[in-house]
């Protein structure tokens, strides 16, 4: 009898909430809907028991190891299940023995799980490529490090890769409410009142997963005592037992929007003691991540622009940097680029430039391209005189040469005007350079 098999059969109350409120159905499973949704691929396949060897890649508490049962609960062939971290290469031959002799004996298909794929060494890999690649066991890898640097490129070329997010403060709460109702494998059992304070608490600092979320509610439960035959879980027990107090910062309201604006009037008035302090209280607060790194972009252009062209350049690594790693990891590159761009010389000579460009669109209409910069490519271009006069640049001493490039109506216009701070400095010499 195999791990899942044993959580199926056996729902004590001694098991941990994450583990007994365990979906076993896809119909049961909350969030991943960019992978598991109605129509989805890796659904269609759990759906006709046509999985291939796939292997889960997310945060903890996203739902890995729960996909797998699901797998187990709904797969007509035989489940195996390994952990990486426990196993070796003596245990993956026993399994692959066993999944021959099914195979040969039977014509029964064997789905190997493994949790904690990335552990396995490059001899522990190798000793599984072979019954993948002849489709003696179906491999189901799960790992919270990137796949693409911690297994094998063989393997990797005979798996899917799903990427499972955190999960979304609504998500976390739906589990949570969940399990406060279900009687069977739940708290239904108990008369419990959680406050909205406490449930949204404890759906926010769980960041994403659902498994921390459950522990501390299980806890909050189970060691509030009955007053009048009801355990009233407020926001106090929530925060002792998920250990993190609550942040005033309502995402959705006026200290939302208080807190990010505090946090670029940091960024712009060059304070990188201040911007880690708001950017610090919007991380414990639960803010998204993405939302953060978003307006650091916007500002590394607008309020430091080419004064340090880096800051860009930084604040775009810093979003990658957030994909690539999650929370609370990125929190490092995140806070690296709060402190760049604070840091930075400014100017804002990019978006007033931009601004201007666009109101004159805007109130002069559109002008036409001077005949010299127009396309000479397409069939009569030449023979209406398009590209006429044009000189190329690179004909030029110094890859320059004088002529006009903005319409006539529009030749007085002066758009960018670089300041004399930082790397504009230089911009300004080379273009007065050219007058």
């Amino acid at each position: 009898m195999d791990l899942f098999s044993q959580n199926i059969e056996n729902s004590s109350s001694n098991k941990p909430l994450a583990v007994r409120m365990r979906p076993k159905s896809l119909d049961e499973f909350i969030g991943q809907e960019e992978i598991v949704g109605e129509g989805r691929l890796l659904r269609r396949a759990i759906e006709i028991d046509r999985l291939q060897s796939a292997i889960f890649y997310g945060p903890p508490g996203t739902g890995k190891t729960t996909l797998a049962q699901i797998i187990a609960n709904t797969t007509e062939a035989e489940f195996e299940s390994l952990n990486a971290v426990t196993s070796g290469v003596k245990d993956i031959r026993k399994v692959i023995k066993r999944a021959k002799e099914r195979r040969g004996m039977y014509s029964k298909r064997t789905v190997l799980f493994i949790d904690e794929v990335h552990r396995f060494n490059k001899s522990q890999q190798d000793a599984l490529l072979p019954s993948v690649e002849d489709g003696i066991v179906t491999l189901i890898g799960a790992t919270t490090e990137n796949p693409y640097f911690e297994v094998n490129s063989p393997l990797i070329s005979r798996s899917r890769i799903f990427k499972l997010k955190l999960l979304g403060v609504k998500e976390v709460s739906s589990i949570l409410k969940r399990a406060l109702e279900d009687k069977e494998r739940g708290l239904g059992e108990y008369s419990v009142e959680v406050s909205s304070e406490a449930l949204n608490h404890l759906a926010r600092v769980s960041n994403g997963d659902a498994r921390r979320a459950l522990n501390a509610l299980e806890l909050a439960v189970l060691t509030t005592p009955e007053k009048k035959g009801v355990r009233r879980i407020t926001l106090g027990v929530a925060e002792e037992s998920i250990q993190e107090k609550a942040i005033h910062y309502d995402k959705s309201g006026d200290n939302h929007y208080d807190v990010i604006s505090a946090f670029i009037k940091s960024l712009r008035g060059s304070d990188p003691d201040a911007a880690l302090y708001w950017m610090a209280k919007m991380i414990e607060a639960g803010e998204d991540p993405r939302f953060i790194v978003r307006r650091m972009i916007v500002h590394a252009s607008e309020d430091v622009g080419n004064a340090n062209p880096h800051a860009l350049l930084v604040a775009v690594g810093a979003a990658q940097a957030l994909d690539y790693l999650g929370m609370p990891e990125a929190r490092i590159p995140l806070a690296q680029a709060a402190i760049y761009i604070a840091s930075a010389p400014k100017s804002s000579a990019v978006v007033k430039g931009i601004d201007k460009a666009i109101g004159v669109v805007k109130e002069k209409g559109d002008s036409g391209v001077p005949p010299h910069l127009r396309d000479t490519h397409y069939k009569g271009a030449k023979d209406l005189g398009y590209g006429a006069g044009y000189k190329y640049p690179h004909n030029y001493p110094n890859n320059y040469i004088k002529q006009t490039y903005l319409p006539k109506e529009l030749l007085r216009e002066n758009f960018y005007n670089p300041t004399e701070n930082g790397y504009e400095k230089r911009i300004r010499e080379y273009l007065e350079s050219l007058t």
